[in-house]
């Protein structure tokens, strides 16, 4: 929720944002087989915290309309992200949990509208993320990851991809999409045929919320089935998400977390390799 004792007035970034400092950090630690990356929220997931229902109110304090807010949200981020290239970055994640809350069967009730309302709640995220995206720097891979929600091994939502495909595969201009396809939550591979260009699709097929270890047949098996809609040449193999999205993490010990990378590596380097 926007609490205006951090956030006083309008939206925008005066001086370097911290975030850089940070990345400068792992820059550093690259070496000839890794590249640094930085992930952020998305400018959808910005604008969702102003815009929805327990924060319209405030918002709308400080607005007169949607449109000046988007502004300024596009150039605040034209601002960080320029200064993350600055600093080397050429690697940028935007990290989504609201495309996640569109496909929920409850998603038109958390956005306090209706089966209609919700593809102008869609159109609306997709095009701030566009517009962030068109005024980054044009070597700069930019990509999504798709979040259904991570804190302690829990989830936020659930529902295929379905009713967001159309939208979000085929009209936002990411590099890549990082999408959790872990458990029956996310649905099946069908809705890929919507992603459009040559966009690369990320699966995430293995998951950080259990330390049961995937089986690896199945794992090939279901790169295999996606297939069917996007070419294993622009498929790549994740887990589904991070390890940890607060301090107490999810319930997988170290060991644990270091078991389920070693098992993505092998997979990719047998299917791709």
């Amino acid at each position: 929720m926007v609490d205006d004792t951090f956030i006083v007035g309008k939206v925008g970034i005066s001086s370097e944002h911290p975030f850089v400092d940070h990345f400068r950090f792992v820059k550093a630690l690259e070496d000839e087989n890794t590249v640094a990356k930085q992930t952020i929220p998305s400018p959808a997931q910005f604008l969702a915290q102003f815009t929805m229902p327990f924060n319209r109110t405030k918002t709308d304090q400080w607005y007169n309309n949607y449109h000046d807010l988007e502004d300024d949200i596009v150039s605040a981020y034209g601002k960080f992200i320029g200064d993350l290239y600055n600093a080397g970055c050429r690697n940028l994640q935007l990290d989504d949990c609201t495309w996640g809350m569109l496909a929920d069967k409850s998603g038109a009730f958390l956005y306090g509208t209706d089966s209609f309302g919700i593809m102008a709640v869609q159109n609306r995220h997709k095009n701030i993320n566009n517009r962030v995206i068109e005024n980054a720097p044009q070597d700069m891979v930019i990509s999504t990851h798709v979040c259904r929600g991570n804190f302690h091994s829990t989830y936020a939502n659930s529902g295929p991809y379905d009713s967001v495909a159309t939208v979000l595969f085929g009209k936002e201009n990411v590099d890549a999409y990082f999408l959790e396809f872990d458990d029956e939550r996310s649905g099946g591979f069908a809705p890929l045929a919507q992603v459009s260009g040559e966009k690369k699709v990320v699966l995430g097929l293995v998951t950080t919320k259990s330390p049961k270890l995937e089986d690896k047949e199945m794992l090939i098996q279901r790169i295999h089935e996606a297939t069917q809609y996007i070419p294993l040449e622009r498929l790549c193999l994740s887990p589904q998400c991070g390890f940890a999205s607060c301090e107490i993490g999810n319930k997988l010990t170290e060991e644990e977390q270091w078991a389920k990378l070693k098992l993505v590596k092998e997979v990719a380097e047998e299917v791709w390799q």
